[in-house]
């Protein structure tokens, strides 16, 4: 019991640094924050240019959500890159805390922070565009926001080793990969569009069965047992991707350590 205490007090303590991060940095918090709301209004006033609410509702989930899920995986696929701009690294890395420990305080940062940035970017385009949600299934979609967000962790823990082993070129690397994810995934448009080959990636991606049963809770209110063909998956990807980017992660660490990453800094 009290080895457990300690870790998790050692993954609050990971949550409470990345909020102080968060708080030195308020004011580019502050930018992003007005631009994400700017991007998400211009997407949406598409819609509206061409008169159809449902496209301005479709494209505004779109923008949301993207929002939502491509914050947690930046987040997440970033915290090796954090470290190393902060220059704690190598002291994080070589602390006596259990690797997990410190991806679950990571992780529940990335989600929590996520959210928040999400609702205040909802909130905003729907007092904008007076939506009504009065029809909306609102647990349901909750239900695959938190699917998502565990199939995200898995993908993001697997990126956030492209950082640790490849110290010049790796967050760009994770950049690539987020804006692959945004191609595949149907943000905007539906996947039917793509190329029968990008499909078959679309069907990859846990962002595609994310937006697509958001869009069918709150523009439809569909219940969560009329789209079970979208839960499923997304339990798959989780069950399976957590454990790899656990072991992947571990595996980079070692690499790292014993190649003398750690110290590097560019």
């Amino acid at each position: 019991m009290t080895t457990l205490r300690r870790e998790m007090g050692a993954s609050f303590a990971f949550m409470e640094r990345n909020f102080f991060l968060v708080k030195r940095y308020w004011g580019w918090e502050m930018a992003f924050m007005v631009y994400a709301i700017a991007g998400a209004m211009s997407i949406a006033l598409i819609g509206t240019d061409q008169g159809s609410q449902a496209l301005v509702f479709s494209l505004m989930i779109g923008a949301v959500f993207w929002n939502y899920l491509s914050t947690v995986f930046s987040i997440i696929a970033e915290q090796i890159a954090w470290e190393r701009w902060e220059g704690t690294l190598e002291y994080t890395m070589m602390a006596p805390v259990r690797r997990a420990s410190q991806l679950l305080g990571s992780n529940l940062f990335a989600i929590l922070y996520g959210l928040i940035h999400t609702t205040v970017v909802l909130t905003a385009l729907v007092l904008f565009f007076g939506l009504d949600l009065s029809d909306a299934d609102f647990g349901a979609a909750a239900v695959f926001m938190l699917l998502g967000s565990l199939s995200v962790i898995g993908i993001g823990m697997m990126a956030a080793v492209l950082p640790l082993i490849y110290v010049e070129r790796g967050a760009q690397m994770t950049f690539v990969i987020q804006s692959l994810l945004l191609l595949i995934s149907g943000v905007y448009y539906s996947i039917t569009v793509l190329p029968e080959w990008m499909q078959t990636l679309a069907k990859l991606s846990p962002f595609t069965y994310v937006l697509e049963g958001v869009r069918g809770a709150l523009i439809r209110g569909t219940p969560i047992t009329d789209m079970l063909d979208l839960v499923w998956p997304l339990i798959v990807m989780a069950i399976v991707f957590i454990p790899a980017g656990i072991w992947v992660f571990g595996k980079a660490e070692r690499y790292a350590k014993r190649t003398g990453k750690l110290k590097r800094v560019g």
